[in-house]
């Protein structure tokens, strides 16, 4: 909102520099109006991009659309709502356009000030399209509140006068003809011109400064608690306080938020019509000069914050556009009511032409009865000539005239049958546009029936492609399971083969284990055998060995012995080791499990020499 508002008043500004109405402006011109803007705006000024954007080259003048990208990114994206004021960029771009186009004629002239405050205005009520006009609902709004703060009726008739004008009922008002309507003095015919600027600045600053409600009202101290009378300015969002209304020491304001909330208060304290403002800190008690004033400021501080709430920043903005939706759907129904006067005018030229019908067939049965008439009369008078001369043909004459009248007769039964048809061919005429409607409401299902069929179509085709690229892999996988097949079948054959052959090797194994288990058995007999001779033998050794005293003589012959313990079989150094082949493996372990005896062991000589264990 804020950029469309200062585009409407920089539009004005650039329309002014084109003094030859060309649609353009000197880039001199434009690059001045451009430093004015960015002052006005409080946008930091940017020489370099100024000065590369309008340097002098052969280009010329620069249109309006050659400089709405300049302006939108160097100018609009960089302005920030409430870092400047609104009214100084409305007065530049007013005092320009005002030295060009604002002429004043008449004794009533407006003073400046109250001229450029209908100029601002002008632009909040106008359209948003270019060439900026206001249609005349709007200014009629307009002059109502001026006359409404004036205290004064309307002069609808001079109003009239001015919207009855051609270019005004194709286009709407201009600023300039709104202007002038109000320079002509005759919507303002007796007042005082203190009396027009004081209601033009009380408009302004409702509509354009978006002041809800101004005035003196009494209000409570929050420390002292005395009763003191401040000058109260009420918008959207806060409730601002004055030492008098020519607002220039501020005392304080009231931020307004959907937390606030507004009550009456019962008279006390010596005040009366007394309400109070809650908001989430502090409760201010206020108090009006009468009822009314109360139910007033209470309305609109309500108001306010209802437009809080509804995230609306201006009360006026969102009259405007309500009332821009009221015209809208006044013209919607006034296109709607023409366009039925239309086919109502149709109908009753297509009843006018039946009817002329009707009335030529008429025509011509008059035509055809006062014919007959004639003829009946020149026979009449032929009869009474002839009657005498011609008694023959009497007879003749009356069966024409009997058949004349059979004819008449059919004639009339024909004009009534032609009527008739006429009714029927009107109510087939009707019946004909309904079986048209009805054509043309099949036609479109067939058109969509035809649509969806195509689609239906393509999604067979894509399917029917993608069956068949479906039925391909299952032939490929049928081919690939039956290779796989053939070859697992082999390779069951060659691991059956295998099987086999290792079967015969087992039964080979397990007859050499057997032999093997054999030899142990025998092993393990002579073993025990060996076991009990060593016993024996060791007992026998034991009742011979005797200690040998000093100076005794060993015995002779027989040879000598000593005896001493064999340690035992758990030493490794004399476990007994037997090397088997691969398939004697399981023997070998058996053959090393064997326990065998811990006793004492003898070692002899025997006659010939040779050493033996017992």
């Amino acid at each position: 909102d804020l950029r469309s508002e200062l585009l409407k008043s920089i539009w004005y500004a650039f329309t002014a520099l084109d003094v030859e109405k060309s649609g353009k402006v000197s880039k001199s011109q434009l690059k001045v109006l451009s430093h004015n803007l960015y002052t006005v705006l409080g946008i930091p000024h940017d020489p370099a991009a100024l000065e590369e954007h309008f340097r002098d080259d052969d280009d010329g003048p620069v249109s309006s659309q050659g400089y709405m990208p300049y302006l939108n990114k160097y100018i609009l994206d960089k302005v920030v709502e409430g870092t400047f004021v609104k009214e100084n960029v409305d007065e530049l771009c007013w005092t320009l356009t005002a030295k060009k186009n604002y002429r004043p004629e008449g004794k009533s002239v407006l003073p400046g000030t109250d001229a450029f405050r209908l100029w601002c205005l002008f632009i909040f009520l106008s359209e948003d399209r270019y060439p900026l006009v206001i249609v005349p609902d709007e200014v009629e709004y307009l002059l109502k509140k001026l006359c409404m703060a004036m205290s004064v009726e309307l002069n609808c008739v001079e109003l009239e006068d001015f919207i009855s004008q051609d270019s005004v009922q194709q286009n709407g008002f201009t600023v300039w003809a709104f202007l002038k309507m109000m320079n002509s003095g005759k919507l303002t015919k007796g007042l005082a011109k203190e009396t027009i600027s004081m209601a033009i600045e009380e408009v302004y600053r409702e509509i354009v400064g978006d002041v809800l409600k101004e005035g003196y009202l009494w209000k409570k101290g929050q420390l002292r608690r005395n009763w003191t009378e401040r000058w109260f300015t009420l918008r959207p969002s806060t409730l601002v306080y004055f030492t008098s209304e020519d607002r220039k020491d501020r005392k304080g304001s009231i931020q307004l938020d959907g937390n606030c909330c507004v009550e009456v208060l019962p008279d006390r304290d010596g005040k009366r019509c007394m309400f109070c403002l809650k908001t989430l800190t502090k409760t201010y008690e206020l108090s009006a000069s009468d009822t009314k004033q109360r139910q007033e400021w209470t309305t609109a501080i309500q108001t306010a914050i209802r437009l809080y709430v509804e995230g609306k920043n201006s009360l006026h903005k969102d009259l405007k556009l309500k009332r821009r939706e009221q015209r809208e759907q006044r013209e919607k129904r006034r296109e709607a009511k023409e366009q039925e006067l239309q086919r109502l005018r149709a109908l009753q030229e297509e009843r006018e032409r039946k009817m002329a019908e009707l009335e030529l067939l008429k025509e011509a049965q008059r035509q055809a009865q006062a014919l007959l008439e004639q003829d009946e009369q020149r026979r009449k008078q032929q009869h009474e000539q002839l009657q005498h001369a011609l008694e023959i043909q009497l007879k003749e004459a009356e069966e024409a005239r009997a058949s004349m009248q059979a004819e008449m007769a059919l004639k009339e039964a024909e004009a009534e049958r032609q009527r008739t048809r006429i009714k029927e061919l009107e109510a087939m005429q009707q019946r004909l546009e309904e079986a048209l409607q009805q054509e043309i409401k099949a036609r479109q299902d067939e058109e969509a029936f035809r649509y969806a069929q195509a689609r239906l179509l393509a999604e067979e085709e894509e399917k029917m492609t993608s069956l068949m690229a479906l039925r391909e892999e299952q032939e490929e996988y049928i081919q690939r399971a039956h290779r796989e097949k053939q070859e697992l079948k082999q390779e069951m054959e060659s691991k059956s083969r295998a099987l086999d052959e290792a079967q015969i090797q087992l039964e080979e194994v397990r007859a050499n284990r057997h032999r093997v288990d054999q030899d142990v058995v025998d092993a393990q007999r002579k073993l025990r055998q060996a076991s009990t001779n060593v016993k024996h033998w060791n007992v026998q050794m034991n009742r011979l060995m005797h200690p040998i005293g000093p100076g005794e003589k060993k015995s002779t012959g027989g040879g000598s012995f000593s005896g001493f313990r064999i340690p035992s079989q758990k030493d490794p150094g004399l476990r007994l080791k037997q090397k088997t082949d691969d398939q004697n493996e399981e023997s070998k372990e058996n053959v090393e499990n064997i326990s065998g005896c811990e006793g004492d062991w003898l070692l002899s000589q025997t006659s010939n020499g040779d050493m033996e264990i017992s």
